[in-house]
């Protein structure tokens, strides 16, 4: 598919590019303060670090938040609830309203085994900031409901597909009740690289950091092996997980 070029996309893709600047000095702080960061840089916008009251935070043993992006998927949530199951960790899953929509019954997996939901749209379209008001409206509400209606609980917490920040997306987040969350680390498994890019890129998480990683939109079976050696890396360090 080729790129999108109209002007309002161009726009988009400026605003996710600044926020991915913000991301990086967020993590670049906080490694210099050793995770004691009082606040974010940008009291407007997401998310970047665990937020203060989960599990204590924030604190130089703060928890490490995994969020998990782009499922429910049939094959590859099960695979990394197990792998999590097995490690004693719960995660932030944030789901895409049509797949979340397809596969009722994992949504209801993933609270029953103790994880959290949180909304990543209905449809995932990108750039997400080019979106019109009204269908940035219809795609946080309508997964809203999809997830409500299936579990009984309504999502707390907002990711943008492909962290697609800008101040209309920021506004709609916000008059739907919703926190926005962006991350620290990110091992690009998206891309499927090698499981040893994943492991090394996750391990380097420090305390307080959200890491980004996904069960939907492609194979995942590479995250799901390195998570299950990075979460014993990060144990044996002493980490602890808490999710959003």
């Amino acid at each position: 598919m080729a790129p999108e070029t109209s002007p309002s996309a161009v726009l988009a893709l400026g605003a996710q590019a600044a926020w991915s600047l913000v991301r990086r000095a967020e993590a670049l702080r906080a490694r210099a303060a050793k995770g004691a960061v009082a606040g974010p840089l940008l009291g407007h916008g997401p998310v970047f670090r665990v937020p203060v009251g989960t599990a204590g935070a924030p604190t130089l043993d703060a928890p490490l938040a995994l969020t998990v992006d782009d499922g429910p998927d049939p094959d590859w949530t099960p695979a990394l609830l197990d792998v999590l199951a097995s490690h004693g960790v719960r995660a932030t899953f944030f789901v895409v309203g049509a797949r979340a929509r397809a596969h009722p019954g994992l949504l209801r997996r993933v609270l029953a085994e103790g994880h959290h939901l949180g909304n990543h749209s209905l449809t995932h379209r990108q750039p997400f900031a080019a979106l019109a008001a009204g269908a940035l409206d219809h795609e946080i509400a309508h997964t809203q409901r999809v997830v409500a209606d299936e579990t009984g609980v309504a999502p707390v917490l907002f990711r943008a597909p492909a962290g697609g920040w800008s101040r209309s997306v920021l506004a709609a987040v916000r008059h739907h009740g919703l926190t926005p969350v962006d991350w620290t680390v990110d091992p690009k498994d998206w891309r499927r690289p090698a499981v040893e890019h994943i492991v090394e890129r996750v391990s380097r998480a420090h305390a307080g950091d959200i890491i980004l990683c996904h069960d939907g939109g492609g194979d995942r079976s590479h995250t799901v092996k390195a998570l299950d050696t990075a979460l014993t890396t990060l144990r044996a360090r002493g980490a602890r997980f808490a999710p959003l």
